[in-house]
């Protein structure tokens, strides 16, 4: 029997570790078509299913996690023993950051950064789990949204979020503008708990006994509501390119707070990284700016103003007769 290739093994691990074979193709500069076509090979040779493709992507077998612990570890070696030697480039960046926060907020300022940059390469490699940046060591630093404490890792604050519901023109043309008091009367997207909970008992209302559908992914949270399934407790900064297409609305003033915030992470590795510090001062700035915009301001509903009292007007005075 023939040795099986090196570059569908390859494959094969980007796909288990990513879950995913968009992301696992993009990470090894392929199409999804000829990714797949290697992973098929494998599984041909093998005469075993590796892999079982569901709506939100890929998940070992049995038989995919049995061979996936036999190589893995060999890969992994092989990557180790290469790492120090390999070529730091300061004109070069590789960046991972979650899809959500590269569509809603990276992509649509990076193109200022590269104009004052040209001279440096970016790559941006989407990805939702954690990453391992000794194993990962292609990759320089990262951006989160999280709570600012990752072990070996150093946090760079960018920015906090707010969360305040927000709903489709076509969901409000079709049932209205709820109140902070009929809010729970309306189809609700999310769960019962969490933030909706904190919600209705900072800003009155009965919560719903049952919420309309539940998603794990925030941005198909906030484009189901773009799309007038229901009403979502919206991120500010997911929910902004969707508010400003006109696509969702904000319903009320008063938000909340998110418990996490967004930060820039990296390893020590990468302090000294020239394209990074520059990166670094630049998106500093930009979020900066953001966090002290229009958008990202809180905003509290002003109180009911109570009518003036008016004094009552003094006694007219009799006029004297004139002698």
């Amino acid at each position: 029997m023939s040795r099986p290739p090196l570059q569908a093994l390859l494959g094969f691990i980007a796909a288990a570790r990513a879950g995913n074979l968009t992301r696992a193709a993009e990470s090894m500069h392929l199409t999804v078509s000829a990714l797949s076509h290697q992973i098929r090979a494998i599984e041909e040779r093998l005469d075993r299913r590796l892999f079982v493709r569901g709506a939100r992507g890929v998940k070992l077998t049995e038989h995919g996690q049995a061979l996936y612990d036999r190589i893995a570890p060999h890969l992994e070696a092989i990557e180790q023993a290469l790492a120090p030697r390999r070529v730091r480039r300061d004109d070069a960046l590789t960046l991972t950051l979650m899809p959500s926060f590269a569509s809603s907020w990276l992509v649509p300022r990076l193109p200022r950064f590269l104009a004052t940059h040209p001279q440096l390469e970016i790559s941006l490699q989407s990805n939702v789990d954690p990453i391992d940046f000794a194993r990962e060591t292609v990759i320089d630093a990262g951006i989160r949204f999280g709570p600012g404490k990752w072990p070996g890792l150093e946090a760079v604050h960018l920015f906090d979020d707010w969360m305040t519901p927000t709903a489709s023109p076509a969901l409000i043309e079709r049932l209205g503008r709820p109140t902070l008091a009929n809010l729970s009367e309306f189809p609700l997207l999310g769960a019962p708990g969490g933030r909706w909970s904190e919600w209705f008992a900072r800003y009155g209302g009965t919560p719903p006994a049952r919420f309309v559908a539940i998603f794990d992914d925030s941005e198909n949270l906030h484009r189901a509501a773009a799309e007038g399934m229901g009403i979502v407790l919206g991120r500010v900064t997911l929910a902004r390119p969707l508010v400003e297409a006109g696509r969702l609305v904000e319903l009320f003033d008063e938000r909340l707070k998110t418990e996490f915030a967004h930060y820039l992470v990296y390893p020590s590795r990468s302090r000294d990284h020239r394209g990074l510090a520059l990166f670094r001062d630049w998106l500093l700035e930009e979020a900066a700016q953001y966090a002290t915009s229009d958008a990202m301001t809180p905003r509290v509903a002003k109180p009911a103003r109570k009518p003036a009292s008016r004094k009552p007007a003094p006694p007219k005075r009799r006029p004297r007769a004139v002698r």
